[in-house]
């Protein structure tokens, strides 16, 4: 029965990135984040796109560079049909004549974008697509449908293509002693004891309760 109710595909129903990655390249960080995989395959195999690491490419080949990986926090929400492009097919280059990837010049023709992060807390709204290299800052909104082509700043929400800043989700002072906080980092116990002022917006009463956990 059991087996049955995981084959069962339905909105509500959420793919735990801990349980289930095992590409070496992809570093999940904690065991809250999810991919909402319901009209979709698995994270790793409709998600991830040009990441070398994965069962197939083992198999077949040797990577000739330095990969690129890819890093997720904890409390990340990521929904259905979002693309993160990694850089393993970062070997078109705009400043040659030709943008071709000949066999004979693919290492020249290779540049490495870096890490691609994804703090904790953010939110990848359905179908966005997260291009190489980029950082999505803690409690990060991405919406629907938006093409992220630069770094997003923490509690922001962009959206758009390319995507742009519609605004910040709380005052730049909130969000400084949000980030003082470093809230993700707490042991699993005292999030849980401080949830319901998680989920608020009352940053005076959530500072004043951390410090008070914090007195011997």
């Amino acid at each position: 029965m059991k087996s049955e109710e995981k084959q069962v595909r339905h909105w509500s129903r959420v793919e735990m990135l801990h349980e289930t990655v095992k590409n070496k390249n992809i570093h999940i960080k904690g065991r809250h984040s999810y991919y909402s995989d319901a009209w979709s395959g698995s994270f790793e195999q409709s998600v991830v796109r040009y990441l070398y690491g994965d069962a197939y490419s083992l198999q077949h080949w040797e990577s000739q560079w330095e990969i690129d990986p890819l890093y997720i926090g904890d409390y990340v929400c990521i929904g259905a049909e979002v693309v993160i492009l990694m850089g393993g097919n970062n070997t078109h280059r705009a400043d040659w004549f030709s943008l071709y990837p000949f066999a004979d010049n693919i290492l020249a023709s290779y540049q490495p974008k870096g890490p691609t992060t994804i703090g904790d807390g953010a939110w990848i709204g359905m179908r966005a697509m997260i291009m190489p290299g980029i950082t999505i800052g803690e409690g990060a909104i991405i919406a629907a449908n938006a093409v992220v082509t630069r770094d997003v700043a923490p509690y922001s929400i962009v959206a758009g293509n390319p995507a742009r800043e519609v605004r910040k989700r709380f005052t730049e002072d909130t969000i400084r002693r949000l980030l003082a906080l470093q809230v993700y980092a707490w042991p699993e116990e005292k999030l849980q004891r401080l949830q319901a002022l998680l989920c608020s917006s009352d940053i005076d009463a959530l500072e004043a309760t951390e410090a008070a956990l914090r007195e011997p």
